[in-house]
């Protein structure tokens, strides 16, 4: 069932968020609201806020400067674990292992690679998708996307699209996912397996299940036959959707 409102989503995303870290030390997760005009921020902190309890050493990760500035100032409690992704990773890497002169090895403090420690990475696009990989790679811990925008249709038909697809990207799993589409929804709350939802003259109605995220042509085969009112009916039952979303 799809959550009618923001809050429950929350406590959805909470939830799942929670199983999937408990799951496994090293695990890549991802999180995901599609929601146009969602206030994205407020959403994250009250997250993390409430992960606190069984995720203590959390470090929440964003692209830019003012971004991080903005998290700092709705977050004050937060604000000695919040970093850009390149400040986090010049962090890391200038805590990494060096090699002294009697060739033996020095391994100072790593605030930045605890398995421990949990790294939530908001908004990162494709443009950071060097930086974020780096990260990534010199985090043994737990790994946290949230709505990410890693992909580019344009470098995606290329090799380089295919390499990424089956190397870095590979190694993400959707821990929740509540995505809005033109006649559907998609949703995703771990353990469970992926739902889709038809958009009905009288709101969502279940349609089919995926042990996988289905792209476009499955979802159009499970929506086949659907009977749906047109246009208007669906823009209109898509916008009381984001506004109980938003509340």
């Amino acid at each position: 069932m799809l959550p009618p409102d923001l809050r429950t989503a929350e406590a959805e995303a909470l939830a799942s968020l929670r199983s999937a870290l408990a799951s496994d030390p090293r695990g890549r997760w991802t999180m995901e609201l599609r929601f146009e005009g969602l206030r994205l921020l407020p959403v994250v902190l009250r997250l993390v806020g409430e992960l606190e309890s069984s995720a203590p050493e959390i470090r929440l990760l964003f692209p830019d400067a003012g971004a991080a500035a903005l998290a700092r100032r709705d977050g004050p409690e937060l604000a000695d674990r919040i970093a850009t992704f390149s400040d986090h990773l010049r962090l890391r890497q200038s805590t990494s292992a060096v090699l002294p002169e009697d060739g033996g090895s020095l391994n100072p403090p790593d605030p930045g690679g605890s398995g421990a420690e949990v790294l939530i990475l908001v908004g990162a696009s494709q443009a950071d998708y060097g930086t974020v990989e780096s990260v990534c790679q010199a985090h043994v811990g737990r790994v946290v996307l949230v709505n990410p925008g890693l992909e580019d249709g344009a470098v995606g038909i290329g090799s380089v699209g295919r390499e990424r697809r089956r190397g870095f990207l590979a190694q993400w799993e959707a821990a929740y996912a509540l995505i809005p589409l033109a006649g559907s929804a998609l949703r995703r709350a771990q353990p469970h397996d992926w739902e889709l939802y038809r958009l009905d003259p009288d709101g969502y109605r279940f349609a089919a299940s995926f042990d996988h995220r289905p792209d476009g042509e499955e979802r159009d085969g499970a929506l086949q036959g659907d009977g749906s009112g047109g246009i208007a009916m669906t823009l209109r039952s898509v916008d009381r959707l984001l506004d109980g979303l938003q509340r």
